[in-house]
């Protein structure tokens, strides 16, 4: 999934099996959410640490009950989780929120979750 801004020629693979072209990066969030049956964030930028923070809070609301994995390969997440843990510990997220997510270091470990989690 792309929005219309960013398909060009470098970004848009024309040769997957389906691309969705969506109007904004808000459609294509919303298009994702929808779609998926677990969500997987591998390293990457702000875009990703965006989606991934959005779509954890989103679980802790109960708009879905999918699986959330944060890949953290070499490390890559280390802070991230770190700050997740302070706000357990300074008290911002209560602790049965943790449910919520899944530090991962390996993808067969990320496919092991997904694949052992409970469909509701």
């Amino acid at each position: 999934m792309i929005p219309l801004a960013l398909r060009t020629p470098e970004l848009a693979h024309e040769g997957v099996t389906e691309l969705v072209v969506t109007r904004d990066m808000h459609e294509r969030k919303a298009t994702m959410a929808r779609r998926s049956d677990a969500f997987v964030a591998l390293p990457g930028g702000f875009g990703t640490l965006e989606e991934i923070t959005e779509i954890v809070a989103h679980r802790q609301l109960r708009i879905h009950r999918k699986p959330c994995v944060i890949l953290n390969l070499d490390g890559y997440y280390d802070s991230l989780l770190a700050q997740f843990d302070r706000a357990f510990r300074e008290g911002f997220a209560g602790e049965e929120h943790r449910e919520n997510y899944r530090a991962a270091r390996t993808v067969a470990e990320t496919l092991d979750f997904i694949e052992g989690f409970p469909v509701s």
